[in-house]
């Protein structure tokens, strides 16, 4: 097995999937641990890679296929001698090729035509595995030895604990509080619990003593919040679009969990060992749900569930979702709650 010196990862987007890769990066590090080892990555998720330990660089690549195109000077004279590419798309393929590097590694059932960039191809047994250890057959193929738990390894920066610490503060949340995070957006709509049904939940949780419930999210999500917040009877704290990417690790290890649908923020929890309570409706928890065991996954079981689509089709619409009662997500949470970790 070759002894690669200078590495590049390709795995750009999106914000669940870079976690999902982190493990793999670690794999490699340890595999290959003299290596410089660089990772391209879309800018709005250069933050969280930045925290990733084993890393010696991390290239934030524009979103335009002309700043994409800006880094291939840089990516020929960084002399990479191997382009692990976890991505599986046509863009991120042809850029491997065109760093010049003479081996290139990525996924048999690659999209978009991608495989036909690779010098190695690695097979993917089914569809039903977690991405987790999808991106760590890469490593496998390579020579890292995987045992034991996938390691994330994952460090906010000790100024991240001091900004949120500032920023909870300000809100009116003490540094000792047990606070519940929750995410009530998703980047698709039928991903998402109804608004009224996290409503309901949210004032549970504070008559129940179990907040404060602190609302977190994106600039993009305001309004998603809001829908939720307009219909509340109880105080929600709003910390959305104050946060960045960056600082999330840091933002959910404060929580005592994290509600959530399916989303990045979900992997990100996880990712630093706060428990999770995750509502599934079209997507599938075997494939892309919270990694671990120390998670709650609430299902309905409708029978077209995982449809994994963008647009509902059943005659009772979200029923994947609706189904998905008030009672059931406030004992999950309750449960979760209990064991609550020390940080």
């Amino acid at each position: 097995m070759a002894d690669y010196r200078r590495i590049l990862i390709i795995k750009p987007s999106s914000l669940g999937d870079v976690v999902h890769a982190l493990p793999t990066l670690a794999a490699l590090r340890d595999r290959f641990p003299l290596a410089h080892i660089v990772w391209l990555v879309k800018q709005q998720w250069a933050g969280i890679v930045e925290r990733a330990e084993g890393l010696d660089e991390v290239w934030p690549v524009p979103p335009s296929l002309s700043g994409w195109l800006s880094l291939v000077p840089r990516l020929r004279a960084a002399d990479f001698d191997l382009v692990v590419d976890l991505q599986g798309l046509f863009r991120s393929g042809a850029m491997g090729w065109l760093s010049g590097s003479p081996a290139r590694i990525g996924f048999a059932n690659g999209r978009e035509g991608s495989p036909v960039f690779y010098t190695k191809l690695v097979s993917v047994p089914t569809q039903e595995m977690h991405a987790v250890d999808r991106y760590l057959l890469v490593a496998a193929a390579l020579g890292a030895f995987v045992h034991g738990a996938p390691a994330f390894r994952l460090r906010p920066l000790p100024a991240d604990r001091e900004t949120v610490g500032a920023l909870l503060g300000r809100h009116g949340v003490s540094a000792k509080t047990a606070w519940v995070a929750v995410n009530v957006s998703a980047r698709w709509q039928t991903k998402r619990w109804p608004a009224p049904m996290f409503a309901a939940a949210l004032d549970r949780l504070n008559q129940e003593g179990l907040g404060p419930v602190v609302l977190i999210g994106g600039p993009d999500e305001k309004s998603d919040v809001g829908r939720v917040m307009g219909q509340m009877k109880t105080a929600a704290v709003d910390l959305t679009g104050e946060t960045t990417p960056g600082l999330l690790p840091a933002l959910l290890q404060s929580a005592s969990l994290l509600l959530t649908n399916d989303s990045g923020p979900m992997h990100v929890a996880a990712a630093v060992g706060t428990p999770v309570v995750a509502l599934f409706g079209p997507t599938s928890p075997v494939r892309t749900g919270p990694y671990g065991q120390s998670h709650r996954v609430l299902r309905s079981g409708v029978a077209c569930s995982p449809c994994f689509s963008r647009h509902c089709r059943n005659g009772l619409p979200l029923e994947c979702l609706t189904s998905i009662s008030v009672e059931q997500v406030l004992e999950a949470v309750r449960a979760q709650a209990a064991r609550r970790p020390v940080h």
